[in-house]
């Protein structure tokens, strides 16, 4: 068979491009040939998973990470102009960070610094990848450090997301995981809506404004940022819907397969764009909420270690 590996991270222990060679090594060790294409879906991954594909050179730059400490941190720029920004690199929730990790204090500033540095390298189109952030600031560190910097020279942003959260409910959605409590995440909110009527265009009305605790809004009514699907920005750049019109099986991946995984989330933009081409899921765990969503798949595998993705490639059946 022909089959296409296009796996995200399972995040925190193996890397895309991790889990689509364990999965292609079993795969061609049972006469298959193996297509590999790591994906993200915004969040972690998205940088390594467009390196490639967009022809990026990793710049290290100067930054803080959300309580203004300083730190370095990893962007991409490609010879088109086009630059990828983690926004996780230096303002994510787990950037290292001796200090109290405070949710109302932690900002974007050091993305800010980023994208700021990536136009002064010639930068025309900022890319940002908006996901795993530590922050509920509604932009607004990144806006002053852009500032700062003397702006973006006119290059224009796209924030991508996975997720369609407006601007004022980043804190009731998000704010928990990132350590508020009910009283800060009211808090937290009461800013939001304060911030929104700061900004040049009003961002609460906005699908998907809500990311990254308001920065992709701030950024929307700040710079006028596109804001567009990870996924499927990812899956455009790297030349998934020509790769699957040649493939007889799919295999996608994550770390955790589970209700959640139906919105928004690289597994179910793969399976929009498959056209009958089946698809198997090989993943480190299952939820109890997956449902129905299970048969969408030929099958599900369990794989939580290199050793079982190579078994899970070897036994790959249509």
């Amino acid at each position: 068979m022909r089959i296409l590996i296009a796996p995200d991270s399972f995040k925190g222990t193996y890397g895309a491009a991790d889990v689509a060679e364990a999965v292609a090594t079993g795969a061609e060790s049972a006469g298959h040939r193996a297509v590999r294409m790591p994906v993200a879906d915004g969040g972690e991954g998205t940088l390594d998973a467009l390196l490639g594909p967009l022809g990026l050179e990793r710049v290290e730059a100067d930054a803080v990470n959300p309580w203004r400490v300083p730190c370095r941190a990893v962007f991409g720029i490609g010879p088109d102009g086009t630059a990828v920004v983690e926004l996780a690199a230096a303002s994510g929730i787990t950037t290292p960070h001796d200090g109290p990790r405070d949710a109302v204090t932690a900002d974007t500033y050091g993305t800010g610094m980023l994208m700021a540095t990536a136009a002064q390298r010639g930068a025309r189109h900022i890319v940002v990848a908006a996901g795993g952030s530590a922050t509920t600031d509604g932009g607004l560190g990144a806006i002053a450090a852009i500032d700062d910097a003397g702006g973006l020279g006119g290059a224009r942003v796209t924030v991508l997301t996975d997720v369609t959260t407006r601007y004022t409910d980043a804190a009731r959605v998000f704010g928990p995981q990132k350590g508020a409590d009910p009283a800060t995440v009211e808090a937290l909110t009461r800013r939001l809506e304060d911030t929104a009527l700061s900004l040049p265009r009003d961002p609460r009305e906005v699908a998907g404004t809500g990311a990254a605790g308001g920065f992709s809004g701030g950024m929307w009514a700040r710079f006028g940022a596109e804001l567009r699907s990870g996924a499927d920005f990812v899956l455009d750049s790297v030349g998934f819907d020509a790769a699957v019109r040649d493939a007889d099986l799919v295999v996608v991946g994550e770390g955790r397969l589970d209700g959640q995984s139906r919105a928004g989330k690289i597994v179910s933009a793969i399976l929009a764009r498959c056209d009958g081409v089946p698809v198997v899921a090989v993943v480190g765990s299952v939820g109890d909420d997956l449902g129905d969503y299970r048969t969408r798949f030929t099958d599900v595998v369990v794989a939580s270690d290199t050793d079982a993705m190579v078994r899970a490639g070897a036994g790959l059946r249509l």
